[in-house]
C-alpha cells in the first residue's frame, strides 16, 4: 500500500502568519500523497464580533445557528481555505480547496438534539475514498475546511479534528495512513508547564494509565479520543506535535499506536 499523510492544523497556527508559513513550507515538502485539514474558529469569532454576530459556545463547542453557519462558511471555506491553497501553490504544492460537499467527499447528518441543541453541527457518516483517491492520483493535494453536508443541500459545521480522523479512517482501506495533529505544543506533555516533557509514545495501555493519573485531561481528551478511534479503525499511526513535527529530522513529538 502507498503511504498517505493526513495533517490537521490547529487554530493557533492558522492565526500566526509566520508560523503558518513555516508550517506550510514543511507540509509542502512532505513526500507522497497528502491531505490538509483546517478549521478557523478563532478567526470566525473575531470576524463575527466585527459583524455583530455573537459566537455561542458550550463546553468548547460552537452553537451553529443560521448566522453562525453563514459566517463560518465565509471564513472556513473562503478566507482561510483559499489563502492556504494560494500559499501552497507558491510552494509548488498543487492544492485544491474542499468542503465535504465538494465532490460529495464527506457525508454527514445534523447532530440530533439531546441535552443541547448544537444547531447546524454535523456528525460524519462516511468518506468517499474513491473520489479522494482520484484527486491524489492526479497529484492534487486536497485542503479540507471544517464543513460537511447532509446530501439534501444543507451545509454543516463539523469539528476539524473529527474530519481529519474520519478522512484517515476512510482512506485506510486504500493507503497506509498516518494522521498528524499539528498544534502549538510539541506533543502530549507529562507536565503542561514544561514544553519539553513530551511523552514520545503512547499505546492503549499507557493511555489508560495517563487518563487515570489525569495527565491527559480537558481539551486534550476529545483529541485523544479521535486518535484512538482512528487507530482502532485501521489507521496505521497517529502523531501529535508542533509545526516542526513534519520536518524529516524531527524527533520530539508523540506517536500513538494500539
Amino acid at each position: 500500500m502507498k503511504k498517505l499523510s493526513i495533517v490537521k492544523i490547529g487554530g493557533n497556527v492558522i492565526e500566526n502568519k509566520a508560523e503558518l508559513t513555516k508550517f506550510l513550507n514543511n507540509f509542502a515538502l512532505l513526500k507522497g500523497p497528502k491531505i490538509l485539514v483546517h478549521g478557523g474558529g478563532k478567526l470566525a469569532t473575531q470576524l463575527g464580533k466585527k459583524l455583530g454576530i455573537e459566537s455561542k459556545m458550550i463546553g468548547g463547542r460552537r452553537i451553529t445557528d443560521d448566522k453562525s453557519l453563514e459566517l463560518i462558511t465565509m471564513v472556513y471555506g473562503g478566507l482561510v481555505n483559499k489563502n492556504i491553497v494560494a500559499e501552497l501553490q507558491s510552494l509548488n504544492c498543487n492544492a485544491i480547496g474542499f468542503s465535504g460537499a465538494d465532490g460529495d467527499t464527506i457525508q454527514a447528518h445534523k447532530r440530533p438534539v439531546k441535552d443541547i441543541d448544537y444547531g447546524f453541527a454535523g456528525d460524519v457518516d462516511g468518506v468517499s475514498s474513491t473520489t479522494i483517491k482520484k484527486l491524489l492520483e492526479a497529484d492534487l493535494t486536497p485542503v479540507f475546511c471544517a464543513m460537511t453536508h447532509d446530501g439534501k443541500g444543507q451545509l454543516l459545521n463539523t469539528n476539524a479534528d473529527t474530519i481529519a480522523s474520519e478522512l484517515a479512517i476512510g482512506m485506510s482501506g486504500v493507503y497506509e495512513t498516518t494522521l498528524y495533529y499539528c498544534f502549538e505544543k510539541k506533543g502530549v506533555l507529562m507536565d503542561v508547564n514544561d514544553d519539553q516533557s513530551v511523552i514520545k509514545h503512547i499505546d492503549s495501555l499507557s493511555y489508560q494509565t495517563l487518563l487515570e493519573k489525569k495527565v491527559i485531561a480537558d481539551g486534550m481528551l476529545p483529541k485523544m479520543h479521535n486518535c484512538f478511534h482512528a487507530l482502532k479503525k485501521n489507521v496505521h499511526q497517529v502523531r501529535i506535535g508542533d509545526i516542526e513535527m513534519l520536518h524529516p529530522n524531527a524527533n520530539l513529538f508523540t506517536t500513538l499506536t494500539l
